[in-house]
């Protein structure tokens, strides 16, 4: 048995044994604990009534802090916030209960992060492009430590998680290889690599995820009762380790409630492909819901440490199948926004997305549902934790969107001004379509050629459109651009996330016919 998989389970010994002093499952040696302004939650097990004496200390065996927690029932645990410290290391973390002690040492505090979500983010270092370099370069980086949940699941709120794949550890190339869909998370390991790179302060990993898993085994049943979705009793499959496990609310049990007492500095996800095929149209419900969820446990679990506006990235769908007509992708795409294109937003605060749609990977060999271009993916998550979770007000990190529309009528043409300058990349694509109406018949999309691309606008033709233009869409495709050769991108080379607009007549101007575009109302997505 590796080292590494002994020591989990002995992790979790005490914890079994009743009234020995332990920690909880998920502290260990080389963990990262959050620094301030925040205060780190530790909790741990022990002798019911017993008071437990924690001890921070430095290098030098000098005591930083003192702290002290009664244990109490019924399941005898005991819980405490250490004061604010700033980031650095190394420091050691003992606790006492009468004659027991339990010591934690190279701990670090710095920012802790949360990655959750199905196969793409499980998905390890040795599955991206150039996973030789990847993986040769986590020496470089001691201060980014690591941590997996194992999979599991539950029936009812676990309060510890009842196994661990990757105690805490200091990154190697065997842990970051460690095999397919296993740990570490090249996704969480590459943000994490960037914003120690970024801001230099030590950075903690958590991954907790499963494959082929959809929200609502996610989500709590307060979840689940928000968005008017059942709280299916039913048994699971023993066959679904790999597929993972649909039953609703039965991960949130066994991998996210365990690790509410965690203070986090923020949440990286990634998952959203099961949704394609189950409750698609719900997810413009279950995932805000999730997210707000999410905030208010792990607020209330932390004793308020864990801010209540948590800073939660996400990335869009990437791509499945060339030229299929099945519309999933981009509506779970549009629906991941609660149908409002961009975040953050009103519905989403705090959020950042990391648009995926151009990163397609045909010859993945894991299939072209799981791109292999994870870095692009992580600069992308990178550049939104800087701008919402770090505070870099003047960084751009999200692709262009339109923000007006103006129809010339005697031309049967529509000007489509964006937010941001704009790189025309792909001439030759087809990416826009109008939703041509009348009163009298129902919507139909028809292709809108681009005709010109200038500083700010696109200009679209209207030769198919006899009737009322009363939408607007915009690479609206399972599949939609080829490998970083989406038609539009700003000049930092984000691309322009896709869009479902509704154009509504907003006056005349001298230009032409003014339309308001706002998402979409509702008509006929296909």
């Amino acid at each position: 048995m590796a080292a590494w998989a002994l020591l989990a389970l002995l992790a979790l010994a005490p914890a079994a044994a009743g009234g020995m002093l332990s920690f909880a499952s998920y502290y260990g040696d080389h963990m990262v604990l959050q620094q301030k302004p925040s205060g780190a939650v530790v909790w741990g097990h022990g002798e019911l009534g017993a008071v437990v004496t924690l001890t921070l200390s430095g290098a030098s065996g000098l005591v930083i802090m003192e702290k002290t927690a009664q244990v109490k029932g019924p399941s005898g645990t005991w819980t405490t916030v250490l004061n604010p410290m700033d980031r650095g290391g190394p420091y050691a973390l003992t606790a006492e209960q009468g004659l027991e002690n339990v010591t934690l040492r190279d701990i670090y505090f710095g920012d802790v992060w949360l990655c959750s979500g199905q196969s793409n983010m499980a998905m390890t270092v040795l599955q991206v492009a150039n996973a030789s370099q990847e993986l040769a370069a986590a020496a470089r980086y001691p201060y980014v430590r690591v941590f997996a949940a194992a999979p599991a699941r539950s029936s009812v709120e676990l309060e510890d998680l009842e196994q661990i794949d990757l105690p805490w550890s200091i990154p190697t190339a065997e842990i970051l290889g460690h095999g397919n869909f296993t740990y570490f998370s090249a996704v969480c390991w590459l943000l994490g690599r960037s914003l120690y790179d970024a801001l230099g302060t030590p950075i903690g990993l958590v991954e907790v995820a499963w494959g082929g898993t959809p929200i609502e085994a996610w989500s709590s049943r307060r979840v689940l009762q928000a968005c008017g979705l059942p709280e299916d009793t039913g048994s699971t499959s023993p066959h679904e380790h790999h597929s993972g496990p649909k039953t609703p609310s039965v991960l949130w049990n066994a991998m996210i409630h365990p690790l509410l007492n965690m203070t986090l500095r923020g949440v990286a996800w990634y998952q959203g492909e099961e949704n394609t095929l189950l409750n698609t149209d719900q997810y413009n419900c279950t995932f805000p819901a999730l997210i707000a969820d999410w905030r208010w446990a792990f607020h209330t679990g932390s004793a308020g440490q864990t801010e209540p506006r948590l800073p939660f990235g996400f990335v869009q769908l990437s791509t499945y199948r060339h030229e299929s007509a099945d519309d999933s992708f981009p509506r779970l795409r549009w629906h991941q926004t609660a149908d409002l294109g961009v975040v953050p937003n009103a519905r989403m605060p705090s959020t950042f997305m990391a648009v995926a749609m151009d990163l397609g990977d045909e010859h993945s060999p894991y299939g072209s549902v799981h791109p292999r271009d994870k870095q692009s993916v992580a600069h992308r998550l990178l550049l939104g934790a800087l701008a919402v979770a770090y505070g870099d007000k003047g960084l751009v990190f999200q692709g262009p969107f339109p923000t007006r529309a103006v129809l010339e009528v005697t031309k049967g043409l529509l000007n489509v001004t964006y937010s941001q300058e704009l790189i025309w990349r792909q001439r030759d694509t087809q990416a826009f379509e109008v939703c041509c109406s009348s009163l009298a018949s129902p919507c139909q999309w028809l292709l809108a050629p681009v005709v010109a691309v200038r500083s700010h606008t696109v200009t679209l033709a209207l030769s198919g459109c006899r009737t009322l233009v009363v939408g607007l869409r915009y690479a609206w495709a399972e599949w939609p651009c080829e490998y970083l050769a989406c038609p539009l991108y700003n000049s930092q080379g984000l691309p322009a996330p896709s869009f479902l607009l509704d154009t509504l007549p907003a006056g005349s101007t001298a230009e032409g016919r003014e339309l308001l575009l706002l998402p979409s109302s509702g008509f006929p997505l296909n």
